[in-house]
């Protein structure tokens, strides 16, 4: 039988040793993350993960398993100990008096638990999720800039920090999770309704080197062709932080089309830090008299795609299969929702979250208010997508609308655009259209003005 003896000295030293607890949540990444690098320089770090039941409830399935699967990836990198409960609790919990490092929150979901959990533990935040943080682009009064383009020239003029070092064998310690918590994100991952894109750092870098050596050059011209596979597919990596944008913006010329991308995803984070109300209620109270209906079965044909238009359809099947939609095709679709039925945007905005990997509050909700002429263009009450040109334009050889729409793939070209011009558009049972878009596009105008008024 052997003893170990420990000497007064080594138990001092021992409770004396610095360490702190990285909390993760939208930084699911080792890579250019300044929050981990400002835990480690306290010495050992606990990497912390709460999976929030108030989110995990929230979210679809498809949401659940790929934050589930990011979060796993990451797990497999790093000691990542996971715990199941409201981070109210669990973060001082696992903290137990020692500081917590994380990167700053900016919806007002995770702004008011960060601040009820800083009146508990010293919460140390360390950049946000974002090249430039929400709220520290700022116009020549010192207000939230209200237009895109005005924003986008003072984001770029601002500039933002180089990219973070990544620390080579990071001084983490042991992971100690609640198995209750990894089981339900194995669940969620091996549920997932299809197959997710790959998951973590690695698979984020590479489909990034894949699209900036073959893709960015071609994207000014093809981000509108949903029937080309002509964007990034970064977004649902952002959205969990697994890459951050500072490290893509640092690989290329930062006045590109696609950094002007970027640059709308943080205006529109800029715009819900100063207005956290926006996230669910109009931006803009021009539109506040707009009489709104609720047609429940012209709703439910949008969700599942059978309006009768191809490309809406193709659109809303393409979202239910796959957790994505083409951006083109996200405004096709919400156009149509608001401006052929007449139904308020966060119906159709919530739908998109709950099926969305890359569902973003900021992004997604004002991207339907731009749409639906209640947030930030300066005159868009006019607008309403047409869906057929719109398919015409963007779709010409009707290669997408096959696509996602098996009853319509008999249909040659453009054909597959306009089924009811066809002696054998309908042959394959493709719905009958629920409305007719000229009519609607006069009762939407007609609306839009009485409410302007």
């Amino acid at each position: 039988m052997s003893v170990v003896v420990v000497t007064p000295g080594y138990v001092e030293a021992m409770s004396s040793e610095k360490s702190s607890v990285m909390w993760f949540r939208r930084d699911l990444r080792v890579r250019d993350n300044p929050a981990l690098l400002a835990a480690l320089e306290e010495g050992t770090v606990t990497a912390l993960f709460v999976l929030d039941p108030a989110l995990w409830k929230g979210a679809g399935p498809a949401r659940r398993a790929w934050l589930s699967a990011n979060v796993l990836a990451l797990a497999e990198r790093i000691p990542l100990s996971v715990h199941l409960g409201d981070p109210r609790e669990v973060v001082p919990r696992v903290a137990d008096g020692r500081r917590v490092h994380v990167c700053a929150e900016t919806t007002p979901y995770g702004r008011r638990r960060d601040d009820a959990i800083g009146s508990q533990v010293d919460l140390v935040p360390t950049g946000s999720p974002y090249a430039v943080g929400p709220g520290l682009v700022r116009n020549g009064s010192g207000g939230a800039y209200q237009v895109f383009s005005a924003f986008a020239r003072a984001w770029r003029e601002h500039g933002w920090p180089e990219p973070a070092h990544t620390p080579r064998s990071p001084d983490l310690a042991p992971a100690d999770s609640d198995q209750r918590a990894l089981d339900m994100m194995e669940a969620a991952v091996a549920d997932a309704p299809f197959d997710l894109p790959g998951a973590g750092e690695d698979a984020a870098w590479r489909r990034w080197r894949e699209f900036r050596d073959g893709g960015l050059e071609d994207y000014p011209t093809e981000r509108d062709r949903p029937d080309h596979d002509g964007t990034s597919r970064l977004s649902a990596y952002l959205h969990l932080g697994v890459l951050h944008p500072r490290s893509l913006l640092a690989d290329i010329d930062t006045g590109s089309t696609w950094a002007t991308e970027i640059a709308w995803r943080e205006f529109y984070a800029d715009v819900l830090w100063h207005e956290p109300a926006s996230a669910w209620h109009d931006l803009k109270p021009t539109l506040e008299g707009m009489r709104y209906d609720d047609p429940e079965d012209a709703i439910e044909a949008w969700r599942t795609g059978t309006t009768g238009y191809p490309i809406v359809d193709a659109g809303m099947r393409q979202l239910l299969h796959s957790g994505w939609m083409h951006n083109r095709l996200r405004m096709i679709t919400a156009s149509f929702l608001t401006k052929d039925l007449h139904v308020w945007w966060p119906v159709g905005a919530r739908h998109f979250l709950d099926l969305l990997i890359d569902g973003d509050v900021a992004s997604n909700n004002h991207g339907w208010q731009w749409v639906a002429g209640t947030g930030t263009d300066a005159s868009p009450y006019f607008r309403v997508f047409n869906p057929i040109t719109q398919g015409l334009k963007f779709d010409p050889q009707g290669d997408y609308v096959r696509r996602w729409v098996p009853e319509l793939a008999h249909l040659p070209g453009k054909a597959a655009h306009e089924p009811w011009k066809s002696d054998v558009g309908y042959e394959h049972d493709y719905p009958r259209r629920i409305v007719d878009h000229a009519d609607e596009r006069t009762e939407a105008l007609e609306r839009y003005r009485a409410a302007r008024a």
